[in-house]
């Protein structure tokens, strides 16, 4: 009896001790720590993964003038980020600096490695800065920054990847999109004047210029910069004029969320159309100002870049992009949705003035160097069939 009744004992102990060890670890949710930073939580890693690779990564996104909802840059890098992290079990946050300078980034960047963070994703040009001061600081940290030249940085530093894109050839094909779609009165609205935003609205221009030559119209393009990378009264204002006044038929608002104005200013005129920019912004325009506003969009391959990297990262096999800025376009002739600068292949409006066919044949002459895009963005390029009115800034 006594055996029988110690046996028992010992059953119910091995129980209890299994039950109070079932939840440790696994999937606790960590809070981030640390001020006003705008933060994800973290998530805790899968188990198992190989030394320098998935277990140890840490991934860290810093928005630059933006933030994570303008439906545009921050936004997919965001969320391509986050969605990488996810799908590995790696642990992400984002960080919002409280305003827009340098040292106001540098301090992200710093409390990102304070609190762990080794893989720091920052898109935009603003940064360049802010990787002269910190790369060396942290030779361990990997810095994967977007639309970051080497030029504007020197030279790379060892422990970063920077990646700038033709914006001028998705441009381009948004100008001749645009005029072979019937729209002859156009408009630019540029975000902010940086390299960018520039070769995105040259590349524009260049394209207008060249299907008016081959249809024999001489289209006006009205062309400003709203000075901000967000729509607010008095752009939406200053759209409405052209739109209303002007008489413009079709704007490409490119600057992150200034889109809001211009797409603002559409929706009151039967017919008036919009030109989206960095990723596919139809279903954000059409959804929220009216069916059938966005014409297309000058699409860049951010989060495919992001993706690519962060694989890399957990492959070992950062050592081969740092150090380096690589230039990122055409990558096929074929398959126009393989490439780094694309328009959306399922929600452009396509019309028998530009098919589908056509674009596939435009894209393979300017892989295949048929077409030449310039990229300069020293002085507006020469246009022989087009009229550009030049307005400055808006603010």
């Amino acid at each position: 009896m006594k055996k029988f009744l110690a046996m028992m004992l010992a059953l119910v102990l091995c129980l209890s001790l299994a039950a109070c060890g079932g939840n440790s670890g696994g999937d606790t949710q960590q809070e981030p720590a640390g001020g006003d930073t705008q933060q994800e939580p973290a998530n805790t890693p899968d188990a198992g993964g190989e030394a320098g690779g998935e277990s140890d990564m840490k991934v860290a996104m810093i928005t630059d003038y933006g933030d994570i909802t303008d439906q545009s840059f921050n936004q997919t890098t965001y969320e391509a980020s986050k969605a990488w992290c996810e799908s590995k079990g790696v642990p992400f946050n984002y960080y919002k600096p409280a305003g827009n300078s340098t040292a106001e980034r540098v301090a992200m960047v710093e409390s990102a490695v304070d609190e762990g963070y080794n893989t720091i994703v920052m898109p935009g040009f603003a940064f360049a800065e802010t990787i002269t001061e910190v790369a060396d600081s942290y030779p361990d940290v990997n810095f994967i920054a977007l639309d970051v030249a080497e030029g504007d940085v020197g030279t790379v530093p060892a422990n970063t990847y920077c990646a700038v894109y033709q914006e001028e050839l998705a441009g381009y094909m948004a100008g001749v999109a645009a005029v072979k779609l019937g729209y002859t009165h156009l408009g630019y609205l540029g975000g902010m004047g940086v390299p960018a935003v520039q070769r995105f609205g040259y590349g524009f221009l260049q394209g207008v210029d060249a299907a008016a030559g081959e249809l024999g119209v001489k289209p006006v393009v009205e062309y400003v910069y709203g000075n901000q990378f967000f729509g607010d009264a008095d752009i939406t204002a200053y759209m409405d004029n052209w739109y209303q006044t002007l008489k413009v038929e079709c704007v490409f608002a490119c600057g992150g969320a200034i889109y809001a104005s211009a797409a603002e200013a559409a929706a009151k005129v039967e017919g008036a159309k919009v030109i989206g920019v960095d990723v596919d912004q139809s279903a954000q325009i059409d959804g929220s100002y009216g069916e059938g506003l966005t014409v297309t969009s000058a699409m860049k391959g951010l989060a495919t870049t992001v993706t690519h990297m962060l694989d890399e990262v957990a492959a070992g096999n950062f050592a081969n992009y740092g150090g380096k800025a690589e230039t990122l376009g055409l990558v096929s002739g074929d398959d126009p949705d393989a490439n780094y600068v694309l328009l959306p292949m399922e929600t452009t409006q396509w019309a028998d003035g530009f098919t589908q066919d056509d674009y596939k044949a435009l894209v393979k002459d300017l892989f295949d160097g048929k077409i030449t895009v310039s990229d300069d963005i020293t002085a507006m390029p020469t246009l022989a069939n087009t009229t550009v009115n030049e307005y400055g800034n808006i603010k």
